[in-house]
């Protein structure tokens, strides 16, 4: 249970908010390169970290993202003309770079050098392997961009799938670092699964036992089970700063090891979009398990231009997620078709912030309340002793990995996994050559 205080810190992200503020120490993805699909395409409307901000994509190719409002007199730069490397205020003309600079100023004398004086505000934007970065920290040079398998400078692009979700980004979060509720909430009946899989320990043992620690990036837990004669299967997830996980699915380590990263982007109080960015490597993979129940999400509805109008699913809260309370009886646990969409409806369920004040914790939420933890206290060491998480500088501290292992009883499953667990960017360029995509 979180004090009020707490409660406050950890969930609000918009301007001048300790979590807010943190936030902004990071790199953040905005867009998919798709979504801007070529120079001087429509300008789109963004919320992100409580802002309305307008993409869009200049001339040269280049994004540039600014807030919504001309600095002239406050018309939304949404219904602007995207033309010739800037995007041009349709009131009176005032045209803007992507670096935010008045580079036109039509509706005032020729001599006039007002233009220089005015900026709109803007927020430098990177773009690489499929995914549009943005910083909207305070430094005047921005941090590295964040080393992820998936989205390195030479990769082929990404996969990218994004969600949106009605609920505060924590609440969505820490789904994916619970994961004692997979043996319920995503059980499919009658299900075989094969000998020495997750699926297989998971059926024979529904309440594994915990460890958890804190991370130079975040944090991290282990979730063991009784495997074969003194061994345990371990299954090891990590939380990365800001709003990183890696669920321990797949097999730790190796060729069929876990590459891809989830992200839990809040775009308000309220909304999150749910990000997953997968390396194009064959071999690699996600890592994911077969999926626990049939079908998929079910699409998603038509794209509005609204600042929360994209990436909605066509199964909603609107139609309870289409339950069918024949499957719940008869097929699998909750009768919602696929993992995520299952998630999606739970941590929606409990409205868009649910009052942590309220809750009543067990041993299975340790790392939830240990991530919890580490999040609250990087937002106050920022404000109170100007500390920034040693993962904003150090974008290598995100090559690791998750997944599953069996480990002898005695075994020390941080020493034992140590190797396991690290990723090296010559992986991902030696799999791109093996494969051909160099």
């Amino acid at each position: 249970m979180l004090s009020q205080e707490d409660h406050e810190v950890l969930c609000r992200v918009g301007p001048g908010t300790l979590m807010g503020n943190l936030m902004r120490q990071f790199w953040v993805p905005v867009l998919t390169s798709e979504e801007l699909p070529e120079p001087d395409s429509p300008p789109l409307r963004v919320r992100l970290l409580g802002e309305d901000l307008i993409a869009f994509r200049a001339t040269s190719g280049k994004v540039g993202l600014v807030a919504t409002a001309c600095p002239h007199r406050g018309a939304s730069l949404f219904f602007g003309r995207n033309e010739e490397e800037g995007l041009r205020c349709v009131y009176h003309g005032w045209k803007f770079d992507v670096e935010g600079r008045c580079v036109d100023m039509p509706s005032e004398p020729a001599e006039s050098n007002f233009r220089a004086k005015v900026r709109a505000r803007a927020y430098p934007c990177r773009e690489r392997a499929g995914v549009i970065w943005t910083y909207m920290g305070p430094r005047a040079e921005p941090p590295p961009l964040p080393l992820l398998s998936g989205n390195l400078e030479h990769e082929p692009p990404s996969v990218v799938t994004k969600t949106l979700r009605e609920c505060n980004w924590f609440q969505g979060l820490e789904g994916d670092i619970d994961t004692s509720h997979v043996g319920f909430l995503h059980r499919v009946f009658g299900r075989k699964a094969e000998p020495g899989t997750f699926e297989w320990y998971l059926d024979r043992d529904r309440h594994p036992k915990y460890a958890a620690q804190n991370t130079a990036y975040g944090t991290i837990y282990g979730a063991y089970r009784p495997a074969e004669e003194d061994s345990y299967y371990w299954r090891i997830g990590q939380f990365l700063l800001p709003f990183y996980t890696m669920p321990g699915t797949g097999i730790l380590g190796g060729p069929k090891g876990r590459r891809g990263y989830r992200l839990w982007v809040p775009l308000d109080d309220g909304h999150t979009m749910f990000w997953m960015i997968l390396p194009r490597v064959p071999s690699a993979g996600d890592g994911q398990a077969p999926p626990m129940g049939p079908g998929g999400n079910r699409g998603f509805l038509p794209d509005t231009t609204d600042w929360l109008g994209r990436w909605k699913l066509a199964a909603n809260a609107s139609n309870d997620y289409m339950i069918d309370r024949e499957m719940q009886r008869t097929v699998n646990y909750t009768g919602i078709n696929g993992i995520h969409l299952q998630d999606q409806a739970i941590t929606e369920s409990m409205g868009p912030i649910y009052p942590r004040t309220q809750e009543h914790l067990g041993t299975s939420d340790r790392m939830v309340i240990l991530t919890r933890r580490r999040v609250i206290a990087a937002a106050r060491a920022l404000a109170e002793k100007g500390e920034v998480p040693a993962c904003v500088d150090d974008p290598g501290l995100y090559l690791v990995r998750s997944g599953g292992v069996v480990l002898p009883r005695d075994a020390d499953w941080l020493e034992a996994t140590a190797d396991l667990r690290r990723a090296h960017v010559h992986e991902v360029y030696e799999e791109q050559a093996r494969v051909g995509l160099t």
